[in-house]
């Protein structure tokens, strides 16, 4: 086991959240994004400069990429037609996950689905709960960690729908979301964020009622976009415990991309 850095006779389990060093119980101090050493500590506080919208934008800059990058898909679905308020039109027939169509080569719909939705509602669910975990997750784990955590979560979230719906049209980022979801609960768990945890756990339950209640909403890429979330944020738990070596940085990214690469050609396969 890892000794602190600190005091080299103490053996521990947890990791600085930020630089990933050991710390022992009296050298740790509990923040919003995990534990944290001495130094880090003080760090976060200089840094910290306001919760305004160019704050959290700063902090945050892959969620907000990925946001801008639905709107930016669900404009381009009502310039096509008035289906993108109706839940259809020919963008979300085009490039929305589908079995059979993926089956004949169009691969890119296992991307480009992800980025659709089937109208405002849906769109404005989903982008509130990207927005509220990204910025939570992100400033921890970094922008290309918290993109590969998402890209991983987005691609086997397609597979769950290739896998139970096959010839179902799905559109949407709650697969993606669902694996933020799960890898949130995890890391604050495991970082011992155990009121936070409590939190996304009763979300995440509440959201797990809603898909197999609610009609027409992908079971599939719900339950495969959580798989990979909580894959990815063991991996990370992890890192944070020193166990992939010095590079963990590139370890964790490298495994989280490999999943997903795995996810959207098992994807094509299954299809």
């Amino acid at each position: 086991m890892a000794v602190c850095y600190r005091h080299p006779d103490r053996e521990t389990g947890v990791s600085c959240s930020n630089c990933g060093r050991p710390i022992c119980a009296d050298c740790m101090t509990s923040t919003p994004v995990g534990m944290r050493c001495p130094e880090c500590a003080r760090q976060r506080t200089k840094v910290r400069t306001g919760t305004s919208a160019f704050g959290r934008a700063a902090g945050a800059p892959a969620t907000f990429v990925l946001i801008g990058i639905s709107v930016v898909a669900f404009l381009a679905e009502l310039a096509g037609g008035v289906g993108g308020l109706e839940g259809g039109g020919p963008v979300i027939t085009d490039f929305g996950v589908f079995g059979p169509a993926i089956a004949d080569g169009e691969w890119y719909r296992i991307v480009t689905g992800t980025f659709l939705h089937a109208g405002p509602i849906h769109l404005l669910f989903n982008m509130f709960a990207l927005y509220i975990l990204g910025t939570f997750l992100e400033p921890s784990l970094g922008a290309a960690r918290f993109t590969a955590l998402y890209v991983a979560s987005m691609l086997a979230g397609s597979l769950g729908v290739v896998v139970l719906e096959p010839v179902t049209n799905s559109v949407g980022a709650s697969g993606a979301v669902f694996g933020l979801f799960a890898a949130a609960f995890v890391i604050a768990r495991g970082r011992g964020m155990e009121q936070i945890a409590t939190q996304l756990g009763a979300l995440i339950l509440l959201n797990l009622l809603i898909t197999f209640t609610v009609p027409r909403i992908s079971i599939g890429a719900h339950l495969f976009g959580a798989g990979a979330g909580v894959l990815c944020a063991l991996l990370i738990l992890a890192g944070d415990r020193g166990r992939l070596g010095p590079n963990r940085m590139v370890a964790e990214i490298g495994a989280m991309v490999a999943l997903g690469v795995i996810s959207a050609v098992a994807t094509v396969a299954v299809a």
